[in-house]
């Protein structure tokens, strides 16, 4: 994949962003000396980027999140650090932000920054699999949302339908269509698809792009 200096992550609720996100930061310390993974999603306390803060320290990657991420306090508070995500551009930063319309407020914050630098993407996670995005025009329909919510435009689509343990290769060839009819309606291309590192060798010929994804481990 190619990244712009910031990639924009939403969804709705449950898309599967973090683990996107975790993955995508890892595959961009490949290419680039500076990385970090900003965590803005105050919706969802529980699976969280710092759930991989380890592992970001061994491949040198820095964490921007709420000083409260995996903690037994709930509160919707702003990494300290946030500004640095537009003020240092030398800083390559993958954005992973809460579900729906509510998480993408926390984006606004920094709206004008992003639009003036001009060097993201923002890519809209979908997964035919969850209960408010079954077809294209209710998984639009997210889209307008956060987009209102946040004032920055999508540029793209990250296909990321999945059922969890349960998916198997027919489930994300399944998928393709639903993201191709999301494309359509939107007017925006399917960047990628994800698929978990199991299933990479039997998809790898009959999906392009495809994006390998090492699920991490859910805190207990």
């Amino acid at each position: 994949m190619t990244y712009k200096r910031l990639t924009i992550l939403c969804g709705h609720y449950g898309s599967g962003k973090t683990n996107i996100a975790v993955n995508m930061a890892l595959d961009l310390r490949s290419k680039r000396d500076r990385v970090a993974i900003a965590d803005l999603d105050i919706v969802n306390p529980y699976f969280r980027s710092k759930d991989s803060e380890d592992e970001f320290k061994q491949h040198d990657i820095r964490l921007i999140c709420s000083e409260f991420a995996s903690s037994n306090v709930d509160l919707p508070s702003m990494p300290a650090d946030l500004y640095a995500i537009t003020d240092d551009r030398e800083l390559s930063v993958i954005m992973d932000i809460g579900g729906d319309d509510r998480g993408a407020y926390a984006l606004g914050r920094l709206r004008d920054a992003i639009k003036n630098e001009n060097d993201y993407e923002m890519l809209m996670v979908v997964n035919r699999f969850r209960p408010l995005t079954p077809d294209a025009p209710s998984t639009v329909e997210v889209m307008r949302e956060i987009e209102a919510a946040c004032g920055i435009p999508f540029t793209g689509i990250i296909n990321n339908s999945n059922l969890a343990a349960e998916t198997d290769a027919s489930a994300v060839l399944g998928s393709v269509k639903y993201a191709e009819e999301v494309s359509e309606l939107s007017g925006l291309p399917v960047v990628l698809t994800t698929v978990e590192e199991r299933l990479y060798d039997d998809l790898k010929d009959k999906i392009s792009p495809l994006f390998r994804l090492h699920l991490q481990a859910r805190p207990v």
